[in-house]
């Protein structure tokens, strides 16, 4: 039974009370009202027909949370989300088009299979490939081309760019609008965070449109949007060629897509005093992802804002996000209409205000105080993001090989030092620190990593460049901050001991832990000997290192 809840999170869920659903009714539709305007203006955002927005916000969701295990997550159409599949297919088709529809489809079905393989294969541990800096970086990234991207409708620039210049080409209602709605939602978020201000703006805006019959002056506006539920859509076959364009998209949409789930997942779970369980919550987003293709719509992913408003509104279960499904439902069958006359430019100003919360250029400052290394990659990863556009993908792509390969670096180049006895009996850096050796003729030292095929060599080489340099008669390993050891480091140490004893040096080791020092037994290492002394903690180990003077010769291998 308990297998089974697992894979089947909804069976978790609490009994549907009359007092459960009445606590969780206001959350389900503060969520339900704000997703609505969101959902077309994000449609808009990716290239896809605007009813889209509110196809991937109702069937997606429901899946989604079905199938999750944080279920307090509304998910849905994002903004990153959404600009990375209108950055992936340009050029391959005319946003709106059938053609591009299409292979939104195929990028929504392709990332939500791969997410759920992924869950399936408990290949959660992938989402720490991306550094918080990159991710960070990149978001910023993203989040200035997606401004800059819808100010042209924000600003009633009906021409594009070009209309700077041209006045008579840039509508003034539209611009007024726009600009109007942008101040109340950046406000309203400031005093009022949970608050429907959007749906509000959207009202408001629709009955100064219709008042005006903007649409009949040329304004560009939502227009009419389909009612009824959503069909089947079974995308049709693409060429390979056309298929291997789709991959990359599918693997950077994919981890992005899950990082977003991740911000706003740890969130809900740390509230709920709960482990997360990133590997269900793949499957979870994955399937709902499929959904959204199979209903002819575009990737969905949580949002953190939508979810950040469900949690501050009261939602206590998963039930909550059912409501906010049946409000949604309820609009898309009787009320599209009123989304008619709202003006394209309210629809950039909803984009833009939620956008303008991911640029956080102190992020880049207090970065650098951490380290430089991580600014330094972070800039790069924001630099190749705004310079790759449209391939925006590339950005996180560079990000992540870059912080890679510092992780790489820095396990290749273990922090190894010689350490003495600080006034506080604690083993410091003996040169930072200016401490006396431990004992005469006695190089003392400790490796900060694991003793692996990427450290053993330095190990080996910081002994022996020490003993070329040095009249040495004793070698301290503390070894406490080893905790594995694999087959290149038991030939390294086995090397180094077999180096030692033919030197007459004496090799001591202090706080090696039983696993490592089980494996170096288990491969013949630390056999008995006179030249090996071993002790179970530091302290032991110190105390007799200091005595080396008045020990015997053949004191000989000890535990």
């Amino acid at each position: 039974m308990r297998e089974l809840n697992h894979w089947f999170p909804f069976l978790n869920w609490p009994r549907p009370t009359a007092e459960l659903l009445k606590s969780e009714a206001f959350a389900g539709l503060s969520v339900g009202l704000m997703v609505i305007p969101q959902g077309v203006a994000y449609a808009a955002l990716a290239g896809m027909p605007l009813i889209t927005g509110i196809y991937a916000s109702l069937i997606p969701a429901l899946v989604a949370v079905l199938f999750s295990a944080s279920s307090r997550l509304s998910v849905g159409p994002t903004a990153l989300t959404s600009i990375l599949v209108s950055a992936s297919l340009t050029g391959m088709a005319e946003p709106g088009s059938a053609e591009w529809v299409n292979l939104t489809v195929w990028l929504s079905l392709m990332t939500g299979l791969l997410q759920v393989g992924l869950g399936f294969a408990r290949f959660g541990w992938l989402l720490n490939l991306v550094s918080s800096p990159v991710l960070m970086a990149f978001t910023q990234g993203a989040g200035l081309l997606i401004i800059a991207s819808q100010l042209p409708a924000l600003l009633g620039l009906t021409h594009g760019w070009s209309s700077l210049w041209q006045p008579q080409h840039i509508d003034a209602a539209s611009l007024l609008l726009g600009l109007v709605s942008l101040l109340v939602l950046v406000l309203a978020r400031r005093w009022r965070p949970t608050f429907p201000t959007v749906l509000v703006v959207v009202l408001g805006a629709a009955a100064v449109s219709a008042g005006l019959d903007l649409q009949a002056q040329g304004s560009a506006v939502v227009g009419a949007l389909p009612q009824g539920f959503p069909s089947l859509f079974w995308p049709k076959v693409v060429d390979w060629d056309t298929f291997k364009q789709l991959v990359l998209p599918t693997l950077v949409i994919t981890l992005v897509s899950f990082l977003e789930t991740a911000s706003s997942a740890k969130v809900d779970n740390d509230r709920s005093g709960k482990r997360w369980d990133q590997d269900q919550d793949l499957i979870g987003q994955g399937l709902g992802k499929v959904a959204s293709g199979l209903c002819g719509a575009f990737p969905t992913s949580s949002s953190f804002s939508r979810s950040a408003l469900n949690l501050y509104a009261g939602a206590q279960s998963a039930w909550a996000t059912v409501l906010s499904v049946g409000v949604i439902l309820l609009i898309l069958l009787c009320f599209t209409w009123v989304l008619q006359p709202v003006p394209q430019s309210v629809l950039a100003a909803i984009v833009v205000a939620a956008v303008m919360g991911l640029i956080k250029p102190r992020a880049f400052v207090q970065l650098y105080t951490i380290n430089r290394v991580e600014a330094a990659t972070a800039v790069v990863t924001l630099v190749i993001t705004l310079l790759s556009a449209p391939r925006l993908y590339w950005g996180v792509l560079a990000g992540m090989l870059m912080g890679l390969s510092h992780f790489l670096h820095t396990r290749l180049h273990p922090r190894i030092i010689e350490v003495g006895l600080h006034a506080d009996g604690s083993l410091r850096d003996r040169h930072l620190w200016k401490l006396p050796p431990l004992a005469p003729q006695l190089f003392a030292l400790r490796m900060d990593a694991e003793l692996d095929f990427a450290a053993a060599s330095s190990l080996e080489r910081a002994v022996m460049e020490h003993l070329s340099q040095h009249e040495v008669r004793h070698v301290c390993l503390f070894a406490l901050p080893i905790n594995r050891v694999d087959a290149t480091g038991v030939e390294s140490l086995a090397k180094l001991e077999a180096v030692l004893h033919e030197r007459r040096i004496t090799l001591h080791i202090s706080g090696m832990k039983l696993p490592v020092e089980t494996v170096l037994r288990r491969a013949g290492c630390l056999q008995p000997h006179a030249g090996l002394r071993m002790y179970r903690t530091d302290a032991e180990a110190v105390q007799q290192l200091r005595q080396l003077e008045t020990l015997p010769a053949d004191m000989g291998w000890c535990i």
